[in-house]
């Protein structure tokens, strides 16, 4: 299951930090390559599951990163991101 998916008596107690943000990427990655697997299957309803949870995921970093202070890059882990699919641009 997805950390985005938090029972409702523990939401807005999380704590957001680096292993969080990278256990999210991690699974991304997954839920990335499990939907391409699931494409060239032909097998749409899997997809279609699985990219709903992609979304909800990049939606929640979106979020985080929208409310947290600026970050300087020496501080991103580059080889995580791009490990994860994710390209850093300038």
């Amino acid at each position: 299951m997805s950390v985005v998916f938090v029972p409702k008596r523990l939401r807005g107690t999380a704590t957001i930090n680096q292993e969080t943000i990278q256990r999210l990427l991690e699974e991304n990655d997954q839920l990335i390559r499990c939907i391409a697997e699931y494409q060239q299957k032909g097998r749409a309803v899997e997809c279609v599951q699985y990219q709903q949870i992609l979304h909800r995921n990049i939606v929640y970093l979106a979020t985080i990163a929208d409310a947290s202070p600026d970050i300087p890059m020496e501080a991103v882990n580059v080889r995580n991101l791009w490990m994860c699919g994710w390209a850093v641009i300038r």
